[in-house]
């Protein structure tokens, strides 16, 4: 008997201990017609049985890294070096929790102070947490600071080309919080209608750029239109900002969304990164928790959490969020990978994608009236949207012919115009490019 399977003896036993005849008395609580009876169940396999049917299994899985991928939309395949997932996976990482206990925690405390500080560099903005769930909770927490420092307006102004998935966790979230959101519309160049913005009415104003189409936004436009309400810029995908000027630059309050764009890998939808950086003055408004900067009793550098205005910490009163932790594993992850390219290699990253994106485009514009791009001559970064009737049919065929050619639209909300959003990075070829073109053209 393997000695980690218990025998008869050693069940007869324990039902000795218990004063029990049978397992079955362990149940009788449980009415008869609520139990299962027998389950049908397969006769049992050896370990490396087990194995070879897995394998089999995972053989008949096709991944991004298995075809051509040109998907995107809120989540972005990107390379992943191979160091990130080796200080990944070191147990003083991978096992820690929440840093309670500075003395013993200053390893993972480094590395949250290491990642808000490349937070805001990124942004431009002076100050930024240790991270939250994702994209749509960092919106989510923006809007619902921007409540708490002026609670006697309501109403979110938000664009329509904010991601819908961010879109409506916000709708759920303002609802419970009574506030009204005010969804902007877009013009025919993909960019937000500001000019429907009330800035006396408005608590905030929310804008994504990139946006959901891929469009970039006017941010200087955005924060004018904004007046005294807190501007947000929403960033899904975060290498832009090694090419785009970010909204600390055009005077934002808020510059929050997600980090999954340097070095974590799209696996399913999760987990990824959101970052919430914002002025100096809303420090204490803030969500979440920061890591500070001190020094010890011998004068030497020490990490701390400063600040963590979170339901585990303070009253429930005066909890700015009920974010119950920060992910900073995946946050780890994201350090690594920015301090292996520093800021040449972010704005190298930043530079190839939108330059890949840029030929895919000027390929695709000879292809009309076959397929037509929705804003031929909009500002866009590394996605764009290609418009078609049937976007997912055409994607159908085009994964036969081995081509993940993008995202329908259909997929991520009704409103939006019918097409495919197409998103590459420096993963994506020239080649790869040139037969997603052809693949197009002859299918359509």
């Amino acid at each position: 008997m393997h000695r980690y399977q218990p025998g008869a003896g050693d069940r007869q036993r324990i039902l000795q201990a218990l004063g029990l005849s049978s397992p079955e008395e362990l149940f009788t609580s449980i009415p008869q017609d609520l139990r299962v009876g027998e389950l049908p169940l397969p006769l049992g396999m050896a370990e490396e049985e087990v194995r070879r049917v897995f394998r089999q299994w995972a053989a008949e899985n096709v991944t991004a890294d298995d075809t051509i991928s040109f998907l995107g939309a809120g989540v972005y395949r990107h390379v992943v070096p191979s160091v990130m997932d080796a200080v990944l996976s070191r147990a003083e990482f991978f096992t820690a929790y929440t840093p309670y206990q500075p003395e013993v925690s200053q390893g993972t405390l480094q590395a949250i102070f290491e990642f808000q500080t490349y937070v805001c560099l990124l942004t431009e903005m002076p100050v930024a947490n240790a991270s939250l769930y994702d994209g749509a909770t960092a919106v989510v927490e923006a809007v619902l600071m921007a409540a708490r420092l002026r609670p006697e307006k309501r109403k979110v102004f938000v664009s329509r080309l904010l991601h819908p998935d961010y879109l409506g966790t916000l709708r759920t979230y303002a609802e419970a919080a009574e506030l009204e959101l005010v969804e902007l519309p877009w013009d025919a160049s993909g960019r937000t209608h500001l000019e429907a913005v009330r800035p006396e009415e408005a608590v905030a104003v929310v804008v994504q750029s990139p946006n959901v189409v891929g469009v970039v936004e006017d941010l200087g436009a955005a924060k004018k239109a904004a007046g005294e309400a807190l501007a947000v810029q929403v960033v899904a995908e975060a290498t832009s900002l090694g090419l785009l000027a970010p909204g600390g630059r055009f005077g934002f309050d808020v510059v929050c969304g997600d980090m999954q764009a340097f070095g974590l890998p799209p696996s399913f939808g999760g987990p990824h990164v959101g970052f919430f950086a914002t002025r100096k003055e809303y420090l204490r408004q803030m969500p979440g928790r920061l890591v500070g900067q001190t020094v010890d009793e011998d004068g030497q550098r020490a990490f701390v959490l400063t600040l963590s205005t979170r339901e585990q910490h303070i009253r429930r009163a005066k909890a700015t969020s009920n974010i119950c932790t920060n992910h900073s594993l995946m946050a780890l992850g994201v350090t690594v990978v920015l301090s292996l390219l520093g800021k040449k290699g972010v704005r190298e990253l930043a530079w190839v994608s939108h330059a890949k994106a840029e030929y895919l485009r000027k390929r695709f514009a000879l292809l009309a009236p076959k397929v037509q791009l929705a804003f031929p001559h909009s500002p866009t970064y590394n996605e764009f949207l290609l418009l078609h009737p049937e976007p997912e049919a055409l994607l159908s065929r085009l994964s036969e012919a081995g081509i993940l050619g993008g995202v329908a639209t259909s997929r991520l909300a009704p409103y939006l115009p019918p097409g495919i959003l197409v998103a590459v990075t420096e993963k994506n070829s020239k080649g790869d490019c040139d037969r997603l073109v052809e693949a197009v053209g002859r299918l359509t």
